[in-house]
């Protein structure tokens, strides 16, 4: 597994997140070997826990299926 240095990523969260501190953070890193990029998910409240690495098209999957409610909690 490929390891990413993530201590400089910008992170950014939804304008919809509350202000509870339960949000999804994301931040593009820079990958050269194959593709431009891949994107980190984390959690906000556990900023040095782990993170989840996917492709830019992993990435795009996951996010239509969001769009779709596939994931709906409710």
């Amino acid at each position: 597994m490929a390891e990413y240095d993530l201590s400089r990523a910008v992170w950014r969260k939804s304008r919809h997140s509350g202000t509870n501190g339960s949000c999804v953070e994301v931040a593009a890193i820079p990958f050269f070997i194959g593709r431009s990029h891949v994107i980190a998910v984390r959690d906000s409240k556990d900023p040095d826990g782990p993170s989840l690495i996917l492709a830019p098209g992993q990435w795009h999957a996951f996010t239509a299926r969001v769009k779709q409610g596939q994931f709906d909690l409710t």
